[in-house]
């Protein structure tokens, strides 16, 4: 099945994607303000910049989306029809450098709390995020 874009329309679609400020992301860092807590944003001397450091409690907190970072079981992961195998090697070479970072930083001593940007949808937010303060608090004794 051809796209339904021109090459055109599709390249700035794509161009439109953010990998940094995400809502979700903003979601996320808003309300860890509003708790009290201070952090960092995508430290480059951490492998794979995580989302947000906490120095403080030696954690990351990595904010994937489903599409990008393939969440299996999940209504938002859905492979594309067009281009199958190119997004298939994106997507797996995705999740290849996360367990790649995810090592490495267990492997330094930090803690790694990952949040689909599924579990940040309205309907589940606020469970998320109390679960998010719940292990942000066990840290903290």
């Amino acid at each position: 099945m051809a796209d339904v874009h021109t090459p055109e329309q599709r390249s700035y679609n794509m161009s439109q994607v953010r990998s940094k400020n995400t809502k979700p992301e903003l979601i996320v860092r808003k309300f860890l303000f509003a708790q009290g807590f201070r952090y960092r944003l995508h430290d480059k001397k951490l492998p794979g910049k995580p989302d947000v450091v906490l120095p403080k409690y030696k954690t990351v907190i990595l904010i994937h989306g489903c599409f990008y970072h393939g969440h299996d079981g999940c209504r938002y992961f859905v492979i594309p029809k067009t281009r199958t195998d190119w997004w298939l090697d994106k997507i797996n070479s995705n999740r290849r450098r996360d367990e790649e970072n995810y090592v490495k930083l267990t492997e330094a001593g930090w803690r790694i709390i990952t949040i689909y940007e599924c579990e940040l949808k309205p309907a589940k937010r606020d469970e998320t995020l109390h679960i998010l303060l719940k292990q942000l608090n066990q840290t903290n004794k």
